[in-house]
This record gives C-alpha cells, sequence and structure tokens, in this order.
C-alpha cells in the first residue's frame, strides 16, 4: 500500500508529529511505501535544523530528517507556511535577503500543487495534527 503522511503540528505542541513520525516508520517496516511526506501549517516546524532540545529529550526534528534521508522520501514543506515561520532553504534565504538557513536539506520547499499530487498518487493520506 502507498500512504502519503501529512503533519500539520509543531513537533512538541501536542503527540501528533511524533505519532506521525512513529506511524511512518511503522509503515515502512511493514513494507508499505511512503509517496510524499508533506509538513504543513505548523507542522513546518518538524523540518528546522535550527532547533536545540535538551539532552533528555528526543530531537523529533533530527529523527525525521534521518529517517527521510535513510530511506530515500519524498518529503516536502509548505512553502507558504514555511516562510511565514522562518523556516527556509537556501533558495528561499537567497530571495528574502535572509542570513541562514534553516531547513533540513532532506525536505523541500514547494506548494500545494505537491499535496494534491500525493493525494492522487496514494491508497492512503493520513494526517497528523
Amino acid at each position: 500500500m502507498k500512504f502519503s503522511i501529512v503533519v500539520y503540528a509543531a513537533p512538541y505542541s501536542a503527540e501528533a508529529a511524533a505519532t506521525a513520525f512513529n506511524f511512518t516508520r511503522s509503515v515502512l517496516e511493514q513494507g508499505h511505501d511512503i509517496y510524499r511526506l508533506f509538513f504543513f501549517g505548523d507542522g513546518v516546524h518538524n523540518a528546522s535544523r535550527l532547533s536545540v532540545v535538551a539532552q533528555d529529550e528526543n530531537n523529533l526534528q533530527q529523527q525525521w530528517d534521518q529517517l527521510i534521508r535513510d530511506h530515500g522520501l519524498d518529503s516536502v514543506i509548505c512553502v507558504s507556511s514555511a516562510v511565514n515561520r522562518g523556516i527556509v532553504d537556501a533558495q528561499e534565504a537567497g530571495r528574502h535577503e535572509l542570513g541562514a538557513v534553516s531547513a533540513y536539506a532532506s525536505s523541500e520547499l514547494a506548494g500545494l500543487g505537491q499535496l494534491i499530487d500525493a493525494t492522487m498518487n496514494s491508497d492512503r493520506v493520513i494526517n497528523f495534527g
């Protein structure tokens, strides 16, 4: 089965982002495919590489990045949501004359067309948050 996962929740505001991560990992372990991850709204904070987490806590952003890279997942950050929240890749940082890149390179910034594409090409679209 082919899944797309949409994450609306920020990493530490509720359990939804952690649940989405655990669900995604489980789906992969069971041999299913992930067509696309889509971080939307406050969920774009899951792709921020600038968060600092206490040593005794899980760094969910790093875990997402590692999972995406380990499995070669297609991961998209909603560009409108991201820029509004200070999550930018090199292109957006340059365009807006910002001094830093805050998004993990494992995900790309793109528009809602990528979410529509994911919906059309997945057996199931699961939303968290």
